[in-house]
């Protein structure tokens, strides 16, 4: 297989269609590992032919390997052959007929009610920090927001008197999501008490960390372990899980399906479907353990 026909691919992701710098290395390790099987094989790229990508399919189900991850080659397959018929360099493609793998049902983990309120009770409030985390979490929870969302949040995001937030989420489209009154209580008593304590400088940013300037993601990761470890919650947690224990909740308290789309701020309705099968999941262990005849 040639490095210059995958070469020649990824300079056209970079140059007509402005691929992100780690969408193209994705694909170029993706080629990489096809070239070693074909190479292998002693078979060119210009021979492939679909029995042949079926056979690397299932060396790839044999390694291990998951099916996002599988689906993810196949996707970079597909398009690297289709950029050699548009250039005329072959004129078939392989992966006409390629079927990708089902992917099985993912169901996200998420918090019971009881670890969200022992997480949330975690941060020492009697200082700064602790106050700044405390409202961290309660928004979190409270709105489902992604966490890149909370981090970049802006004061004039905030109308605490009406009680909701903009945000700004993928495709930089932006929306409204209401908060509830614990999270607004906190996030004044922030203002009020802790964020002086924290800004060196004058900075539109919400939340700031102990120097003064915008969170990471990965301090705040790093500060959710911290809590979980203290409230004994035993899962292997992440700020994303707040998002699915929020979508998750709303929806077993009765939510209706489009309002939590709107304010995960879900493009397509399908990806918050997901979280009905989780809300179903959790009644019937609800049931299973507490019905008499469970």
């Amino acid at each position: 297989m040639s490095h210059a026909l995958i070469d020649s691919f990824l300079e056209y992701l970079i140059a007509e269609r402005s691929s992100p710098e780690n969408t193209v290395s994705s694909y170029a390790s993706d080629l990489e590992d096809l070239k070693t099987y074909l190479d292998d094989k002693g078979i060119s790229e210009l021979d492939v032919l679909g029995t042949t990508l079926e056979d690397y399919t299932s060396l790839c189900r044999k390694k291990g390997l998951k099916t996002t991850s599988i689906s993810r080659r196949l996707s970079t397959i597909r398009q690297f052959y289709r950029f050699l018929i548009e250039e005329e360099i072959m004129g078939t493609d392989p992966t006409r007929d390629l079927s990708s793998p089902k992917r099985g049902l993912y169901l996200p983990e998420v918090l019971s009610r009881d670890e969200v309120e022992r997480l949330i009770a975690s941060p020492d409030v009697a200082t700064p920090i602790g106050v700044r985390d405390k409202a961290m979490l309660e928004a979190l929870y409270a709105t489902g927001l992604r966490v890149s969302e909370l981090i970049t949040l802006k004061l004039h995001n905030l109308n605490l008197h009406v009680g909701y937030l903009v945000c700004r989420g993928k495709g930089d489209k932006e929306r409204l999501v209401p908060m509830g009154e614990s999270a607004q209580r906190w996030i004044n008593e922030y203002l009020r008490n802790a964020r002086p304590h924290l800004v060196k400088r004058p900075t539109d940013i919400l939340f700031c960390s102990k120097r003064g300037g915008a969170m990471t993601r990965q301090n705040f990761w790093y500060a959710i372990r911290r809590y979980a470890s203290a409230a004994g919650i035993l899962k292997p947690i992440s700020p994303h899980m707040l998002r699915h224990s929020f979508a998750t909740h709303l929806l077993i308290g009765g939510a209706d399906l489009r309002s939590v789309q709107m304010m995960l701020g879900h493009a397509d309705i399908s990806t918050t479907q997901i979280y009905t099968h989780i809300s179903s999941t959790r009644l019937k262990e609800v049931h299973k353990q507490y019905h008499p005849r469970g």
